[in-house]
């Protein structure tokens, strides 16, 4: 079993047990400890190498203890602090590992509630914990893409050194990665500014700046539909070789019945452009490799994983009058009047409830 299907057999227990999961000790038993075992390959029930309850007074502090510390060859190497599933994670929530970080010799921590993992070191100050975490794991919505750097905390892989050095890198990945999810949700202030000083002679008045603001917005999700209409145009030119393309990729699902009778029906431009849009506000919380379409005669249907038990919303784009359909916590559609594709940023809140619902369905009840 490799670490995608550990961490995905992790996430479905998770998700069977969480109205079990009351208190931090439940959320260690149920989900952290098999997590230190199944995926990292850790001896949990070996005091020599998961150190479960580790005291080291700091200071004036006298006997405060870090929930476990996991060792190598008689030295301690990783930290980790445990909260009670579900509960928000911050830095008010990891003030033992700053102080223990700082008194052994531990270069990794990691801060967790059971369903997300933040992973620490030291690179702004030698032995001085950093504020933001170099990675990030969230067991509702696995990025694949932080595996190979995951598989460096295993038992089997662990080298300190290896891990310090790819972490700075890693740590600003997230953080641009970050940004640029901002920027295609609600641009800032200086990032429109850029693009003013770039295509505009003019004074950046107040008007400018809230035109640019709505322009910017447009043009970078005109620049991922053009990207996507670039594999699209690749897959076409492969179509006599149907074993070099498939649907998944390109993030398109064909329905049975399309299938059936061999018609493909297919996006406008506009439903590429509100798909797209749609994707770039998921982006935040998802991986857009996880949003699929699926075009009918009257609309287009946007869902997760691509299965039609997951909708996130329709688009109704084909007549003069235009509306965007938003699937709330009933799984029921309720429709919005759009006359312009960048207005649909106005239901990214919505659109990313929704997509909530789906990875944790405890939001259920919230809303």
């Amino acid at each position: 079993m490799d670490m995608i299907e550990k961490l995905g057999a992790l996430a479905k227990k998770m998700r069977t047990s969480a109205g079990n999961i009351n208190t931090e000790e439940a959320t260690k038993n149920a989900l952290i400890m098999p997590f230190l075992s199944i995926v990292l390959g850790y001896d949990v029930f070996d005091p020599t190498e998961v150190v479960p309850e580790f005291t080291a007074d700091v200071g004036i502090k006298k006997g405060e203890k870090v929930d476990y510390a996991i060792m190598r060859n008689g030295q301690i190497q990783m930290l980790i602090e445990c909260k009670k599933y579900g509960e928000l994670l911050g830095v008010n929530h990891a003030s033992q590992l700053y102080r223990y970080f700082s008194v052994t010799p531990a270069r990794i921590a990691i801060l967790t509630n059971g369903i997300r993992y933040q992973f620490f070191t030291d690179l702004d100050n030698p032995n001085k914990m950093d504020d933001k975490p170099y990675l990030e794991l969230d067991l509702d919505n696995v990025d694949e893409n932080i595996i190979p750097e995951l598989s460096k905390l295993t038992k089997k892989e662990f080298d300190v050194d290896v891990i310090t050095n790819s972490a700075g890198e890693l740590k600003y990945l997230q953080e641009i990665k970050k940004i640029i999810g901002i920027q295609f949700v609600d641009p800032e202030e200086e990032f429109v500014r850029l693009f003013i000083s770039r295509c505009y002679n003019g004074k950046a008045t107040r008007p400018v700046v809230e035109q640019f603001k709505n322009l910017a917005s447009i043009a970078l999700a005109q620049f991922i539909s053009d990207k996507v209409n670039e594999r699209l145009k690749s897959a076409i030119k492969k179509a006599d070789n149907p074993s070099t393309v498939s649907d998944v990729e390109i993030g398109v699902v064909k329905t049975p019945e399309i299938e059936a009778d061999a018609r493909v029906i297919e996006p406008s431009e506009d439903e590429l452009m509100a798909y797209n849009i749609v994707r770039a506000i998921l982006c935040q919380q998802i991986g857009m490799e996880r949003v699929f379409y699926r075009v009918a005669q009257a609309y287009l249907s946007i869902f997760l994983d691509n299965t039609n038990r997951k909708p996130i919303c329709r688009f109704y784009l084909k007549k003069s009058e235009k509306f965007i359909g938003i699937i709330n916590d009933k799984k029921e559609e309720m429709r919005r009047p759009i006359v312009r594709l960048d207005e649909i940023y106005q239901y990214a809140n919505q659109l990313l409830l929704t997509t909530r619902m789906y990875e944790n369905p405890e939001v259920l009840a919230q809303v």
